[in-house]
């Protein structure tokens, strides 16, 4: 069997299955696992050196958060994105989250404010990706959150697989993650100063940055001719 995985380090203050987890995530991003592959629990617990039940559950996980399709009848699967898929994704992103950055700029409390804030702070000493994941995930969910828009957290929640993906994707090229802070950080100031239409021009940019920056990603990994 050839190895592509590395075996986990065991760390003291983390779970096994997170630990399983963000390495999955990281294989899946990384491209070491490669869309439209088939995962199987057996071969991938032993390239980690762990048992099948924490590669379950972060399967389960990693197919909530649109990584990972399960096909009925012939089990889990890498899931495949097209340039189309993130391009589509992309575009209506970009046009609801400058519609809710908007919506806040003029609906926002200062409590609201402040949790933003504290998340901006956390995403400056983030540990691993996951973590710089789930500080952008929490800052954006504040932003939807001060829109008191019910209909658009519904349609972004739709959105929520396709979303974390690829947010994944982009936040783990070098370089994205600290840029992505400094947007939020102007993102966070319009708001806050109620100005309309800087929130949604700034927010609809930091969107169209991340899509290129997935763009990019993506052509770094496609098979050189």
């Amino acid at each position: 069997m050839e190895r592509r995985l590395v075996p986990v380090k065991l760390d003291s203050y983390k779970p096994l299955r997170e630990i399983v987890l963000e390495a999955l995530r990281e294989a899946i991003v990384s491209g070491i696992l490669e869309p439209g592959e088939r995962l199987m629990e057996i071969q991938l617990a032993e390239e980690m050196g762990v048992s099948r039940t924490p590669v379950r559950e972060a399967i389960r996980k990693l197919e909530l958060e649109g990584f990972i399709v399960m096909i009925p009848r012939k089990g889990a699967y890498v899931a495949g994105v097209s340039y189309k898929d993130v391009k589509d994704v992309f575009e209506i992103r970009a046009a609801l989250e400058g519609l809710a950055a908007s919506l806040a700029a003029e609906k926002v409390t200062d409590d609201e404010l402040e949790q933003m804030e504290r998340v901006l702070h956390y995403e400056k000493e983030p540990e691993s990706l996951e973590e710089i994941v789930q500080s952008d995930t929490d800052f954006h969910a504040l932003l939807y959150k001060a829109s008191r828009n019910e209909r658009l957290l519904n349609i972004l929640a739709n959105l929520r697989e396709q979303i974390q993906r690829f947010r994944a994707t982009s936040l783990a090229v070098p370089g994205r993650a600290k840029y992505a802070i400094h947007e939020h950080r102007e993102i966070i100031d319009a708001v806050a100063s109620h100005n309309v239409e800087e929130a949604h021009n700034l927010a609809t940019a930091h969107i169209e940055n991340a899509a290129n920056t997935m763009f990019e990603a993506m052509r770094d990994r496609a098979p050189k001719s």
